[in-house]
């Protein structure tokens, strides 16, 4: 099964040299939900590249008859980000013309002036199919008259430009995946939603954050914040819960500026196997045994503690991405070199919670309020 390839213009540099965003679109034999995974919106979170790389190879092997539906795969998918780089290092997760994060631009319909309680009111006596149908055209409607708009560049933002070309991609899609790693060095784990915990088996992953508080402002949430909104209003209103089969993940795969081959081939066997419970991809042994009881570990998002230095120095003794610990055991240490007249000193960091550590700066050196890690809190859901 060999991919439609499209090129699409992005951006023209002041060099007179363009850059491109480059789509490969798989399609199966029957027609079928749509899948859409992308990687690398912010610069230095490259792992995700070579998780397409070798699902373009595996879906080539494929015979068309194996994929129900269509699987659109996007990667570098931020070339303006990949770009960037200061000395030796590769950030990308700032846009360096206005300073926003690459990935907190994105279009939220729910934030247009849609009634969504209206819209819910006059579908109940319809199919969960054929609201489906009804809400998405609305959404592309309202997306449409956006794109419009940014047919002429000249009156918007490079960040308004490019949020409209990649989020036309993917609004018709059901289920959507954003790869990235940490800018940082992080554990493999991924972003979900409330009432999709089930599916978030499928990627195999062993840590997971369940996003309770968020504002539609990236790209996952963006693309399923306005369904989980109306799936509220709908349940209200008939007395029973309601779901469609629309989903959103963003994995984080391993550290930024590397490809970790064990987060690679995480995210790989994670992504095939999803797909596979999805009823996309017909291959053999997937979806894989211990998918329905896989021992997935969420937190809640506003149960993630993140630590910043109390003071400037060099971080010391910090303890190891990954472990586990316990609330009043040492995090890390600071040697403070005060300018005080006095000897210097080394300050302690306690854990408040129990945790698993997932995320830790890269650079040993901090200011005074630099970021330093991050726990996960370990409490069920």
């Amino acid at each position: 099964m060999q991919p439609t390839i499209s090129k699409i213009p992005l951006i023209q540099l002041a060099s007179g040299d363009r850059l491109f965003l480059q789509v490969y679109k798989f399609q199966g034999a029957k027609p079928g939900k749509k899948a859409y995974i992308q990687s690398n919106l912010h610069g230095a979170e490259i792992s995700g590249n070579a998780v397409i790389h070798q699902l373009i190879a595996d879906l080539i092997k494929l015979d068309e008859t194996q994929l129900i539906g269509e699987i659109w795969l996007v990667p570098v998918c931020n070339p303006v980000g990949v770009n960037q780089r200061a000395h030796h290092f590769s950030s990308g997760r700032y846009n360096s013309y206005d300073g926003k994060d690459w990935n907190r631009i994105f279009w939220d319909y729910e934030k247009t002036d849609i009634d969504i309680a209206e819209f819910a009111r006059s579908q109940r006596n319809l199919t969960l199919t054929e609201i489906q149908q009804n809400y998405r055209k609305q959404i592309l409607e309202s997306f449409q008259t956006l794109r419009e708009k940014s047919k002429h560049p000249a009156q918007i933002p490079y960040s308004e430009y490019y949020r409209t070309l990649l989020q036309s991609l993917c609004l018709d899609a059901d289920y959507l995946l954003d790869l990235h790693s940490s800018t940082n060095q992080a554990i493999d784990y991924l972003y979900g939603f409330q009432s999709r915990e089930e599916s978030a088996k499928a990627f195999l992953l062993d840590y997971g954050i369940l996003m309770n508080d968020y504002d539609g402002d990236a790209f996952d949430e963006a693309f399923i914040k306005p369904w989980l909104a109306l799936e509220k209003h709908l349940s209200e209103q008939l007395g029973k819960p309601v779901k469609f089969d629309i989903e959103s993940w963003t994995l984080e795969l391993g550290s930024g500026m590397k490809m970790n081959p064990e987060s690679v081939e995480k995210g790989i066997r994670g992504v095939k196997n999803y797909l596979a419970s999805k009823n996309l991809l017909k291959l053999d042994n997937f979806p894989l045994p211990e998918t329905q009881n896989y021992p997935l570990k969420l937190t809640l998002k506003t149960r993630v503690k993140r630590y910043y230095s109390p003071t400037g120095g060099m971080i010391q003794n910090r303890v190891e991405l990954g472990k586990l610990v316990k609330s009043g055991e040492t995090l890390y240490e600071i040697l403070s070199f005060n300018k005080t007249e006095e000897l210097p000193q080394i300050i302690k960091v306690k854990a408040e919670v129990d945790g698993i550590i997932f995320d830790v700066s890269t650079n040993h050196t901090v200011n005074q309020c630099d970021y330093v890690l991050a726990i996960m809190e370990q409490t069920s859901t």
